[in-house]
């Protein structure tokens, strides 16, 4: 549904993309990672028609994104990062005002999405908090129910229960069939929402994989609670394992790929109990920022 070929837009001093190519596939979620400067949007305005690429190309559909802009926009939800509203109007007759120019005259959806959300749709805009105006430009996403979604940034400006709510819509779109790209700096909802991610460095996709098999390949760190602190000692003489001291009879193991290896060696010694740290998508995105990709 979603195909970047080779796609590279080099603005100077090392800003810009370079050469990335990625493919999203009918009703896959892809989270698209990476701090503010990395890429993310540059990408997405190319996806959008925004931008012409220095090489290479983007294609919703089958559509060329810049030349069939119009025809792709017919199935398509945007979500910008940034959402330009125009602070005159109140949030109803910006959504109406949208709706306008989609052709869109039946507005039971949208009525619902309003009412999902909490938005307050009779104030002007320019009153609005930024939260409340991402609630506008959500609604406008979402309110042609789309075949693709092209989300930057979404849950930016939400509280925490409507970030639960659009999380629940996520689920709910990801149900229906629906192709999402969604950019986000928060890690539990990509990790919660995603197939797929891909994380975006300088401009350079560093990696893409489905998400189940980056976290299952990861290293783990472990707790061990030895019976006393003498065996906790004699454990840390002799380990071959990458290990800190803790409090007392606690050891903590880090960088733990084969589990039975350990298993293996702690039978020598009095354990009393086994606690690992969960590897999340926050570490992995870390251990490629830190700069041990």
């Amino acid at each position: 549904m979603i195909e970047i070929r080779n796609l590279t837009k080099d603005f100077g001093r090392n800003k810009g993309v370079f050469d990335i190519s990625f493919t999203i596939k009918e009703g896959e979620v892809f989270g698209f990672l990476g701090p503010n400067g990395a890429g993310k949007t540059t990408t997405i305005r190319h996806l959008m028609g925004f931008l012409n690429a220095d090489i290479g190309n983007c294609s919703i559909n089958g559509l060329d994104c810049r030349k069939q802009t119009a025809e792709i926009m017919k199935n398509v939800g945007y979500l910008p990062g940034e959402p330009a509203l125009f602070d005159s109007m109140t949030g109803f007759e910006f959504i109406k005002f949208i709706a306008r120019l989609r052709h869109k005259t039946d507005m039971s959806l949208c009525s619902k999405l309003i009412e999902r959300f909490e938005l307050d749709a009779i104030t002007k805009i320019r009153k609005m908090s930024k939260g409340m105006k991402q609630k506008v430009a959500i609604v406008t996403a979402f309110m042609s129910d789309p075949e693709i979604l092209i989300l930057d940034e979404p849950t930016s400006g939400l509280d925490p229960l409507m970030r639960v709510e659009f999380d629940n819509m996520i689920t709910e779109q990801k149900k229906m069939g629906k192709t999402i790209l969604m950019s986000s700096h928060n890690f539990e909802e990509v990790e919660r929402n995603c197939d797929t991610i891909g994380i975006i460095r300088t401009g350079k996709m560093v990696c893409i994989e489905d998400i189940h098999t980056l976290l299952s390949k990861k290293k783990k760190n472990y707790t061990l609670v030895f019976a006393a602190e003498n065996e906790a000692l004699r454990f840390v003489k002799t380990t071959k394992f990458e290990i800190t001291p803790s409090a007392f009879s606690s050891v903590e193991v880090k960088s733990v790929e084969n589990f039975n290896d350990l298993i293996q060696e702690l039978q020598l010694f009095n354990v009393i109990d086994i606690q690992s740290e969960t590897y999340t998508l926050e570490h992995l995105f870390m251990q490629y920022y830190g700069g041990n990709n």
